[in-house]
């Protein structure tokens, strides 16, 4: 019986080539389209196949009348040879860059506020540092960035993380809780009560995040736990530049992060109303893939997102990582 192959033997007998026909098999499903677009003969696709096949001692596709269809072994390898490909992509695209006389770049994601306190500070540490590193900002849902985090198109993010999510990849460093506030109009009538509680507000018309947010959730559970009904009246969006034009030409309440509230309210767009939400919600962190080196591009962004940490925040981050 001959030895099974080790990791260090198979590392050396892979082959780029052996990657992309993965790949272009999957996204084609014929070997004859598949050698086309690779511009190789289709036994020559066939023998990068059977080799690789022999490596790893596992069938990888199936070979269907009409085409082929990977295995789970087959899954398996392909998504690797995807994260592969794009790591080579990506350190050619940094090698250009260094040869053009840029640093680098770096791409980071945020969830609203951290992306109004945090990141405007980070930054600025950075561009004063490096001037010419590129930097790329997405402000979404944590679900949407830790989507493109996981398909690296992010090199990291600060955002929740959720039961939903697969953590076995990821490293995470709590920040700070998030706490809520409500918002109205400047001049809004309630803005003037002495005594403003919860149940002065019940009867009252919200904008409010979509059913099954987080924040959405939280809301309603505020009134619950007060014994209140929940406000009926209501406007669904986090759309915030429509909150805010909303907000300025009615009576409704928004709710948002203490952050963000206070953003707007020093820009004079709206005010906060004079109460302690008894609403807050889950702590926020910088999350970043453990299976994944960081370029030294984002390793100058992590270190300015710690600084930015400490002095907002006052919240200390490990900064073992970053030697």
């Amino acid at each position: 019986m001959s030895t099974p192959p080790t990791h260090w033997s198979i590392r050396a007998r892979l082959k780029t080539r052996q990657l992309l026909l993965l790949v272009t098999l999957q996204d084609e499903g014929n070997i004859n389209r598949a050698s086309q677009v690779l511009s190789m003969t289709q036994p020559a696709a066939s023998k990068l196949l059977k080799d690789l096949e022999e490596t790893l001692g596992v069938q990888l596709f199936e070979r269907l009348p009409r085409g082929m269809r990977p295995t789970w072994y087959g899954e398996a390898m392909i998504r690797h040879a995807r994260m592969a490909l794009a790591s080579l992509s990506e350190a050619y695209e940094e090698i250009e860059s260094l040869k053009a006389g840029h640093f680098g770049q770096v791409s980071v994601g945020a969830i609203t506020a951290p992306g109004l306190t945090l990141l405007p500070a980070a930054v600025s540490q950075v561009k004063e540092e490096h001037p010419s590193l590129r930097v790329s900002l997405q402000i979404e849902t944590s679900d949407v960035l830790m989507e493109r985090l996981a398909q690296g198109k992010l090199d990291m993010v600060i955002g929740r993380l959720f039961e939903r999510h697969d953590k076995s990849a990821l490293r995470y460093e709590a920040l700070v809780e998030e706490p809520v506030s409500a918002i109205s109009r400047p001049g809004h009538p309630l803005l003037a009560s002495p005594k403003l509680a919860l149940k002065d507000l019940a009867s009252g018309g919200w904008i409010v995040p979509a059913a099954g947010s987080v924040l959405r959730h939280r809301f309603e559970l505020m009134f619950q736990e007060e014994g209140l009904d929940t406000p009926a009246n209501l406007v669904e969006t986090s759309a915030l530049l429509f909150m805010t034009k909303m907000l300025q030409q009615s009576d409704l309440i928004g709710v948002v992060a203490s952050d963000v509230a206070r953003y707007y309210a020093e820009h004079g767009m709206v005010a906060m109303l004079p109460i302690q939400l008894p609403c807050k919600m889950d702590a926020f962190g910088l999350i970043t893939r453990s299976d994944k080196l960081l370029s030294p591009a984002a390793k100058v962004m992590l270190r300015a997102v710690k600084n930015a940490a400490l002095a907002i925040y006052g919240t200390a981050l490990d900064m073992a990582d970053l030697a």
